[in-house]
């Protein structure tokens, strides 16, 4: 991988900076609710600068802290009373090497927190115009209590007194950063907080000279521009967060707006310009189409637009690969790269760069733990790296090692405890089994290709340890007595049963089990009967599809080979049914889903529903939550809909995507023996990847402290 580009020395103003990473800024709620910098937030930025990012932004920086405020924990840099925080924080990320921007940030109407917690008035530039959409459809009644918090804040359409109140507030915080120690300011002025409610056109229907045209519109933002460099002197870098365009939102900022405002702040002095995006917030896949994209590189033809129309440095972001960056840098699309998701999977991914071990790693799944955290006003959590948002909990000491542990089941849960109890200097020996590693990761892989990638680092990653793997092993209690450990982890996973369903007998339908044999190619007498799979090829379809190999050949062979109808209906509509449905519409099969509970994608993170939900539905899937009385017949699927109508679905086969509980009797069997034991993932109830990797780490950190 060449990243010598992405790796090379650059400039924003006056700010040297020793590589093109950046930090993007984020949301992350990791303050004190006081809105004062602890320790939590310092651990957390301090691991990305030991990480080699050049230069770390810290998100949402209250100016006018507790209005504005968007989520919980918020920092606020709104008095002076916060500058012993933020000073401590500041130095903490110059310790470990990087340098550090402020990103100044007001809400406005974004900000329903600061009225729900503290009572707020929402600064708006104008009075909101409906946007109907299916946003709220998407959410589980829980996540929907904690989002909505209280009743709906006052709006506040803000006059000129006003409006000079936030220019000084800008300023004000401007000042305090830099007496602070921070590095640079970055303005944010996108998103729809109150910068960008006054530059869209959509939101902004003033009719005094900071509405109208582009340049009255821009009056607000250019006026904040003036206050904090007039805090802060001419030389210190200050640059700009501007909407590329407002994805869905007719009426809303395009292209052509943004590279018209960046030129207006070019000539104003600011030293760079940071491209983001924003959309029309009432549509729930459009949460994961601009700001954060889920397809890769999607703001890259605005940032090299806005590029090609200015001069000075141009920060690019939104799921682009660091081998990518590199030639869009060399090619002279953008200048700086700042990275979100990608850091918080793995901080240390610039040093790895630098140290030539792209391959190390640890990559994020796009599965939006993170993002969804903000929705639901919690911390900021990773489904795959169990450490970030959490960073200060690290025992001060690595504790002694030479002990020896047994850890049971080599799915992720399994892995992530063997690696880290062994790279804490123990002895180690994993049972699986299983001829292969990585339980219901491995077919989970199949239906969202970033799974696979993680299911690979995860391999690669016990390959390299000490790590005594034993597959197809039983943990027998003779086996565990010869091993002799000081304590066991149990990481076996969820037992499955077929539920209760008149019909569930018939030869046409599936299990989940009966499922995941097939595409392991474990053609059992049973699943030959219930495929028509009749004979048995040269080849067995595990190998065929490359399960023990590559994940391309994986897909190519079963999209080839399916040995089932074109007509599909999956009784249950959580994680695993959802994207079963996706893995089956990629090979052509009409499929529906049904679901008892109301909302369908439980288990997948809020954002990632919402975008999958919408996806299926785009490509004709049946998604029916809230049914009854379902009964399967020899060609069809018989229920009772939410609103209590009769249907009957012909299908040529039914996939029972249900009955997945815990089972900790295997765990419970060897305490009554006599063994310490640690209980790990699925098998104390299906939590998914996010659950098996934290809890494989929390078993490792509890057996470590004992």
């Amino acid at each position: 991988m060449s990243t010598s580009h992405l790796l090379s020395p650059g400039r924003i103003g006056s700010l040297g900076l020793n590589n093109r990473i950046l930090v993007t800024a984020m949301g992350v709620s990791l303050s004190n609710d006081d809105g004062t910098v602890g320790d939590r937030l310092i651990a957390y930025h301090a691991e990305q600068a030991a990480g080699g990012a050049a230069l770390i932004i810290l998100g949402v920086t209250g100016v006018a802290w507790p209005t504005g405020a968007v989520q919980p924990n918020q920092t606020a840099i709104s008095d002076d009373k916060f500058l012993p925080g933020l000073k401590r924080l500041t130095d903490a990320v110059h310790a470990n090497g990087s340098r550090i921007a402020a990103q100044l940030h007001h809400g406005g109407i974004v900000a329903g927190f600061s009225g729900d917690a503290f009572g707020e008035e929402l600064w708006v530039s104008s009075i909101p115009t409906a946007q109907p959409g299916d946003f709220v459809d998407y959410f589980l009644p829980e996540e929907l209590a904690a989002f909505a918090g209280g009743p709906s804040p006052k709006l506040r359409v803000v006059d000129r007194a006003d409006i000079a109140c936030a220019v000084a507030q800008f300023g004000a915080a401007a000042g305090r950063a830099k007496a602070a120690g921070f590095d640079a300011i970055e303005i944010h002025g996108g998103h729809g907080y109150l910068i960008s409610s006054f530059i869209s056109p959509r939101g902004n229907s003033r009719t005094d000279e900071y509405g109208g045209s582009l340049e009255n519109r821009m009056r607000f933002p250019l006026e904040v521009i003036v206050a904090v460099r007039a805090a802060v002197g001419p030389e210190f870098p200050v640059w700009i967060k501007l909407d590329s365009r407002e994805i869905g939102r007719e009426g809303g900022i395009t292209l052509a707006d943004a590279i018209a405002s960046a030129r207006i702040v070019e000539a104003a002095g600011v030293d760079a310009i940071t491209v983001t995006a924003y959309h029309n917030t009432s549509i729930g896949k459009l949460h994961s189409a601009s700001n954060i994209p889920h397809d890769p590189e999607t703001n890259l033809e605005a940032a090299s637009a806005i590029k090609a129309a200015v001069s000075i440095p141009v920060i690019a972001s939104g799921r682009i690969e660091p081998e990518a960056a590199d030639r869009h840098i060399d090619e002279g699309r953008y200048d700086f790269l700042a990275m979100g998701r990608k850091l918080l999977a793995d901080p240390h991914l610039p040093r790895k760069l630098v140290e030539g071990r792209a391959r190390d790693i640890r990559p994020c799944i796009y599965c939006y733990t993170c993002v969804s955290t903000a929705y639901v006003r919690e911390p900021l959590r990773c489904a795959v790296n169990p450490e970030t948002g959490f960073e200060c909990e690290r025992p001060s000491q690595a504790p002694a090692g030479g002990k020896r542990y047994v850890v049971i089941g080599g799915g992720p849960g399994g892995i992530e405890a063997a690696c880290r109890l062994d790279a804490a200097g123990h002895s180690v020996v994993l049972l699986e089994r299983s001829e292969m590693l990585g339980g219901t990761l491995r077919f989970a892989g199949l239906a969202y290709p970033p799974n696979q990638q993680l299911l690979e680092w995860l391999t690669r990653r016990i390959e390299r340890s000490g790590v005594d793997v034993r597959l197809s092993s039983e943990a027998t209690i003779e086996t565990l007595r010869d091993l002799a450990p000081d304590a066991v982890v149990v990481a076996t996973g969820a037992v499955r049963a077929m539920p209760a369903i008149p019909g569930g007998e018939l030869p046409h339908v599936l299990s989940g089990d009966d499922f995941r044999a097939m595409l392991s190619g474990q053609l059992t007498a049973e699943v030959k009967r219930k495929t028509g799979f009749a004979t048995r090829t040269a080849l067995r379809l595990g190998a065929l599809t490359g399960l023990t190999g590559n994940i391309d050949t994986v897909r190519a062979a079963s999209k080839a080979w399916m040995p089932l109808g074109r007509r599909i209906v999956i009784v249950g509509g959580e994680l695993v049914g959802v994207e079963l449905a996706e893995f089956l519409i990629e090979r052509q099969r009409e499929v529906t889903v049904i679901e008892p509970a109301s909302r369908l994608g439980k288990g997948l993170t809020l954002v990632r529903r919402m975008r999958l939900l919408s996806e299926l539905r785009d490509h004709g899937v049946g998604l029916h939550g809230g049914v009854s009385d379902i009964a399967i017949t020899a060609g069809a699927v018989n229920f009772v809909d939410s609103e209590g109508k009769a249907h009957s679905l012909h299908a040529d086969h039914v996939i029972v995507a249900m009955g997945a509980t815990g089972d900790t009797s295997l765990a419970d069997r060897l305490k009554t023996e006599g063994f310490r034991v640690e209980t790990v993932g699925d098998c104390l109830g299906v939590t998914y990847i996010e659950g098996a990797i934290r809890g494989g780490a929390d078993a490792a950190r509890k057996l470590a402290a004992a």
